[in-house]
C-alpha cells in the first residue's frame, strides 16, 4: 500500500491492515517467520500463554516489539471481571495500555458476551487503556463501545476458529456504515478470499489466527493473507462502479460491437 493509506487508531499509525494471532502455530520459530512474511505491525497473544516479566519467554522472544506492536488479549476471561484483571495485570507486566478484551464464557463455540464486553470496556476506557474489543456483529453494541471510548470495535465474520468466512456480512455492512472508529473483522476468516471480501466491504483491518497457524506453509498462507488484505483495500479504494451502483443482468461488452469487419 502508499504510504498514504495510514490505518490511525488510539493515537498510532499503521501501513499494515492485517493483525495476527498468535496460537495454534507448530512452534514459535514458524510463527516469527509467519509474522515477518505478513507485514502485520499488531500481534495478539494470549495472557494465559505468555510470561510477560520474561523477555526470554518463547512466544516474547520470537516477536519484534520495535517493529510490533504486541497486543495482549483477555482470551480466557468470563466476565468482566476476570478481564479487567487481565488487562490490569499485563500492564502491570509492562505490557502498556493496549488491549483486546475477549470475554467468552461458552467454552463450546466462544461467542463474547455482550454486557460483560461493554462493561470491562468502560472501567478499562476510564483506566487509561486502548481497548479493542472482539464481540458478535452486533451493530447497536458496536455503537456503545465507539461511545464508551475503544479504539475500534472487532466484530466476527464467524465462529473463531471456524474458517467459515464471512457468515455475518449483512450485520457487518451496517456496522461498517454507521461505525465512526476502524473496524477490524476478527474471527472465522478461513481463506484469503475472505480477508479481500471484507477489506472490500470496507472494514479498516482484519485479524487472522487460525488459518495462517494451521495451513500447510504457514509463512507462504500468511504472505498469501496480506496480498489478499492489499487487494481489498485497493479494490475498496479504487473499483470502479455502474452509473446506478449497482450490479447488472445484462452483459456490457469491454471491447466495440460495431465497425470491425462491417460497416454496420
Amino acid at each position: 500500500m502508499s504510504g498514504e493509506d495510514i490505518l490511525k487508531m488510539g493515537g498510532r499509525e499503521f501501513h499494515s491492515r492485517l493483525f495476527l494471532g498468535t496460537g495454534k502455530f507448530s512452534s514459535s520459530e514458524v510463527m516469527q517467520k509467519a509474522v515477518e512474511a505478513s507485514g502485520t505491525e499488531i500481534v495478539t497473544v494470549a495472557l494465559r500463554r505468555v510470561d510477560l516479566e520474561n523477555p526470554s519467554d518463547d512466544i516474547l522472544s520470537h516477536i519484534d516489539r520495535s517493529k510490533t506492536l504486541l497486543l495482549p488479549n483477555t482470551s480466557g476471561a468470563r466476565n468482566s471481571e476476570e478481564a479487567i484483571r487481565l488487562a490490569r495485570l499485563a500492564r502491570a507486566m509492562g505490557a502498556g495500555d493496549w488491549v483486546k478484551l475477549e470475554v467468552t464464557p461458552d467454552p463450546v463455540y466462544l461467542l463474547p458476551d455482550p454486557i460483560e464486553t461493554l462493561k470491562a470496556a468502560e472501567v478499562l476506557v476510564k483506566e487509561g487503556f486502548h481497548v479493542m474489543p472482539y464481540i458478535n456483529a452486533d451493530p447497536i453494541l458496536c455503537k456503545h463501545l465507539e461511545e464508551a471510548g475503544c479504539v475500534c470495535v472487532m466484530p466476527l465474520g464467524s465462529p473463531i476458529g471456524s474458517n467459515q468466512g464471512l457468515k455475518t456480512k449483512a450485520n457487518l455492512e451496517i456496522i461498517i456504515d454507521l461505525s465512526r472508529v476502524p473496524v477490524v473483522v476478527d474471527a472465522g476468516l478461513g481463506e484469503p478470499s475472505h480477508a479481500a471480501e471484507a477489506m472490500e466491504m470496507g472494514a479498516d483491518a482484519v485479524l487472522v489466527n487460525t488459518a495462517i497457524a494451521i495451513g500447510k506453509d504457514p509463512v507462504r498462507i500468511a504472505e498469501a493473507f496480506r496480498l489478499a488484505t492489499v487487494a481489498g483495500r485497493l479494490s475498496y479504494l479504487y473499483r470502479g462502479r455502474n452509473t446506478s451502483g449497482k450490479s447488472s443482468l445484462k452483459a456490457s461488452a469491454s471491447s466495440p460491437l460495431t465497425g470491425f469487419l462491417r460497416n454496420e
